[in-house]
């Protein structure tokens, strides 16, 4: 493990996180032959969405998916103090949400794409 990731600031790891998540996420949804755009915005809120985030996350924790140096990196993330206020969710799921785009950004700064890749295919189920 790069000790220079681990020390980045858990908030920019999830800045980025949530960037790389939401290309996957599209990438999936133009995969399914999805022709709208608005049908696109529409399907994609029911994994980018903090709420849906934060569901998958629990999902791989209760199913012990996720490695302990994962589990480690998606708590210091959702332990962090933030001053930012949420705007559809409450405080929890927030901070649930931004553990996993957190994870997703350290993951990707370790260039450890085959684990985003088996991550997100666990988030869309295939």
């Amino acid at each position: 493990m790069n000790s220079k990731v681990l020390n980045i600031n858990s908030l920019v790891l999830a800045y980025l996180g949530d960037a790389i998540y939401e290309f996957y996420i599209r990438k999936y949804l133009i995969s399914k032959n999805i022709a709208k755009v608005n049908e696109l915005q529409k399907d994609a809120i029911n994994y980018v969405s903090a709420k849906a985030q934060s569901s998958f996350l629990e999902k791989m924790m209760s199913q012990n998916f996720l490695k302990e140096d994962e589990i480690n990196i998606v708590k210091r993330a959702r332990n962090h103090k933030s001053h930012a206020s949420p705007k559809n969710t409450d405080i929890v799921t927030y901070k649930k949400a931004t553990g996993l785009e957190a994870l997703i950004g350290f993951l990707y700064m370790q260039n450890d794409k085959e684990r985003i890749e088996e991550i997100m295919n666990f988030i869309v189920g295939d």
